[in-house]
């Protein structure tokens, strides 16, 4: 918010999240001439991540909206006037516009010379071309009223004919010409009525059914959410040089040891809980895969903050479980369900998803055995979870139903190496196999 030279507060979208550079206005909670008072909401703004309260932190009477429901306002741009009663937004509304109007022509300006540089550079002549050499002499054309057979007797026949014997695939040795001559004129191609020489290649013709349709789409409007996660995501995929570590989970003691915990636990563990305890317990131990590339230095990150992908509506949000090898497994899954209830409902808060040190994608409830994920910023690594497959697997030497699941990790190689990688892999195997090390 600004102040202008007299009471009047200049109201601006503001920068609600560290990753928001737009927002929509979702609804107005006050329309023009209505008493504001500070602490009132004037707004419900759409951000990237969430749907937030715009607050008034003056006094005053809401004089100008000037923008409606549904529209995006980059950060920083003019939304709405607070003022004193019957004061005249005009001429705020006019040193805006010539604010914005010199800031403008101060651009142009700066780029000008550049537009001066590509001017000389186009006018300057290019080198002229060698002489090129010169072309060989055509050849002469056959004689336009002849056409060769195939017993090399000469035929007859103007332009027009043959042309239209051509497109009706007609030989035209078949055809008596009426013209002087005996040359063959359009009327003799018009009224033959013998088999066309392309016939013998075609014996049947498909005759295709009619198909009546017409093209349709839908259009809608991308996201703040969606275009911060094709930014983000498509910056980290084209900087960070990823790869990928595949390994396969014995489940089984895992699958009876959550039977056991459920018998005595209030909260209901999911095995994402289990994958989620391990990864912090496996992190203390592994301090590479919890670090962060930051440009020009590395940070080995001393606290656990697992991000915990959410799918919604909209995309993809990432609450954050904070200090997560300090917290049991109910602990843990209880959070995890209120974070993914308050982000589905959009009523997460910046606090809710900012400064993760790694993160957790699960796909298996949805059927997804094995995939890859791209790597959240400033992450070093991502792991990406399939589901619980009940597959034949070798045990002492026999082939016994068994029970896997597919982890895979990607990494940034600027922070991880393969071996780090497999290592922590490694460490989460032991773990997740026998669950009760998570506890220790």
């Amino acid at each position: 918010m600004s102040k202008n030279e007299d009471m009047a507060e200049i109201i601006r979208m503001p920068k609600m999240s560290d990753t928001m550079e737009e927002g929509v206005i979702a609804s107005w909670l006050k329309k023009v001439g209505d008493e504001v008072k500070s602490g009132d909401i004037l707004a419900e703004v759409e951000t990237d991540k969430a749907t937030m309260e715009l607050e008034s932190y003056d006094d005053g009477i809401l004089l100008h909206i000037g923008v409606n429901d549904g529209d995006s306002v980059p950060v920083d741009g003019v939304i709405a006037i607070i003022g004193e009663k019957g004061e005249d937004v005009n001429e705020i509304l006019k040193d805006i516009e010539n604010d914005t109007s010199s800031a403008d022509k101060k651009e142009e300006v700066n780029e000008t010379p550049i537009e001066k540089e590509i001017e000389v550079k186009i006018e300057t002549p290019a080198p002229a071309p060698a002489p090129a050499p010169a072309p060989a002499p055509a050849p002469a054309p056959a004689p336009e009223e002849e056409n060769i057979s195939s017993n090399d007797e000469r035929i007859k026949a103007s332009p027009l004919a043959k042309k239209l014997a051509d497109e009706k695939g007609i030989d035209l040795s078949n055809i008596s010409g009426s013209g002087d001559g005996g040359r063959i004129i359009r009327k003799d191609i018009e009224e033959y009525k013998g088999i066309p020489a392309k016939t013998a290649e075609v014996q049947k013709e498909i005759k295709l059914p009619q198909i009546h349709s017409e093209e349709s789409f839908e259009e809608i409007p991308v996201t703040q959410m969606r275009k911060t996660i094709s930014k983000r995501l498509a910056e980290s995929k084209f900087s960070a040089p990823h790869f990928y570590l595949t390994m396969e989970i014995d489940m089984d003691n895992c699958i009876e040891g959550r039977k056991k915990i459920n018998e005595s636990s209030e909260v209901k563990i999911s095995f994402n809980d289990i994958i989620l305890k391990a990864c912090a317990v496996a992190l203390r131990k592994h301090p590479m895969v919890n670090s962060s590339y930051l440009t020009d230095k590395i940070r080995i990150n001393h606290h656990v903050h697992i991000g915990v992908a959410v799918a919604v509506d909209e995309g993809l949000l990432v609450p954050v479980i904070r200090f997560a090898d300090n917290k049991s497994l109910s602990h843990i899954s209880a959070e995890v369900k209120s974070l993914a209830k308050r982000a589905k409902d959009k009523q997460l808060q910046p606090s809710d998803w900012e400064g993760n040190t790694f993160t957790i994608s699960n796909l298996g409830m949805f059927g997804i055995n094995e995939f890859t994920a791209i790597i959240n910023p400033n992450d070093s690594c991502i792991l990406a979870v399939g589901g619980i497959k009940s597959t034949p697997v070798v045990k002492n030497g026999e082939i016994v139903p068994g029970n896997i699941m597919k982890l895979t990790l990607s990494c940034d190689h600027r922070l991880v190496d393969g071996a780090t990688g497999a290592a922590f892999l490694q460490t989460l195997k032991e773990l997740i196999e026998d669950p009760i090390k998570i506890l220790v």
